[in-house]
């Protein structure tokens, strides 16, 4: 089988960790890696690849399968639509852009070329997080009523010396909740409106180290999470899943979902009903363990983004999808800004009438 030749752009942390998953691939190989830093020179020639200063330049040179941006948010426009304009399919991390006018350009380009954009929410890879929208799907759980979340960790002061970590753009809400909700909306559907509070009491940057937030979903459904980068805890998906890259297992819960005729605890699937003979407040409850399918998210998101490469499926979550997500973050941030709630469609305003779903 002959190997889809997938370029690099940017190598962080996460770009690195792309070049690992496609290095022990046997569907793909890395064509190139474009990045300014030495760091990076370093890596292409340690992985016996090619280095490039600039996407562009490498898109132009190797003129890759597919292209993975793992760039700083405000570049994920640019590099995009370079992409696009050359046909090649993208891989996008998350945030999908710096902003909601960007993002739906990016959807727009995409899906006026037909080239896809795949964005890099990984977690709708993950095989707890694919089980609990399919439990809700099937009806398993009845109507559901509520959901209720947390994502509670505690960063060292060196995670911080990066300079825009602590500065507007950072901050848990954007790098760290921007994740849970995109998986709130995955399993439950789009939210409607939020209200927030946010705080920076911890470390008094001029970013949240802690935020409080409540949804109303189009459903109907009602939910709250929890979110701090303050707090010593296993309570969140990078350690309770197990699924994370840089995180040990810890089995726990971070995210319960409530329905008329039962409630499931995630990542564990421990399924709560009261069987076939019914119940109410007072009659026991049975527990039962939902399976999972044993498989790793990142492996998981590669294969996928391999297949929309092919043209063999569609992205999980394109450039619109992913921007629906961002417009949520923002509300929050407005929400907690302005202390009222707010609604989603505020944020998509003048975005409806050039393309926004």
């Amino acid at each position: 089988m002959q190997k889809l030749r997938i370029a690099i752009a940017g190598a962080g942390l996460i770009g690195r960790e792309h070049c690992t998953l496609i290095t022990g691939h046997p569907g793909a190989e890395i064509a190139g890696i474009a990045d300014p830093a030495p760091e990076a020179r370093d890596l292409a020639e340690s992985l016996g690849v090619p280095h490039f200063g600039d996407l562009e330049t490498m898109l132009d040179a190797v003129r890759p399968d597919g292209a993975i941006v793992a760039l700083p948010t405000g570049l994920h426009k640019s590099a995009a639509l370079s992409c696009i304009g050359r046909g090649i399919p993208s891989l996008v991390e998350k945030p999908v852009a710096a902003t909601l006018a960007d993002a739906f350009e990016m959807a727009r380009a995409s899906e006026a070329s037909g080239i896809p954009i795949l964005v890099g929410h990984h977690r709708r890879h993950s095989t707890d997080i694919r089980e609990a929208r399919r439990v809700v799907q099937s009806g398993r759980l009845g109507r559901i009523v509520t959901v209720s979340g947390m994502a509670w960790v505690d960063k060292p002061d060196r995670y911080f010396d990066v300079a825009w970590r602590r500065e507007p753009g950072g901050g848990t809400l954007l790098i760290n909740l921007i994740h849970d909700v995109d998986c709130l909306r995955f399993i439950l559907g789009e939210i409607r409106r939020v209200s927030a509070f946010t705080s920076n009491d911890v470390r008094g940057l001029d970013v949240e180290d802690t935020a409080s937030v409540s949804f109303e979903f189009d459903s109907g459904v009602l939910g709250s999470f929890t979110i701090s980068d303050a707090v010593a805890s296993p309570y969140s998906w990078e350690r309770t899943s197990g699924q994370a890259l840089y995180f040990p297992h810890q089995p726990e819960n971070y995210l319960f979902i409530g329905g008329r005729d039962g409630a499931l605890e995630v990542p564990t699937m421990e399924y709560w009903h009261h069987g076939p003979e019914g119940g109410d407040w007072q009659a026991d409850l049975t527990r039962e363990t939902l399976p999972l399918d044993g498989t790793q998210t990142y492996d998981n998101q590669l294969a996928h983004f391999l297949q929309v490469i092919a043209g063999n499926e569609p992205p999980v979550i394109d450039a619109a999808d992913a921007a629906r997500t961002l417009a949520v973050i923002l509300a929050v941030k407005r929400a907690a800004a302005e202390a009222r709630t707010v609604d989603i469609a505020e944020l998509l305003e003048g975005l409806q009438d050039s393309g926004a779903p």
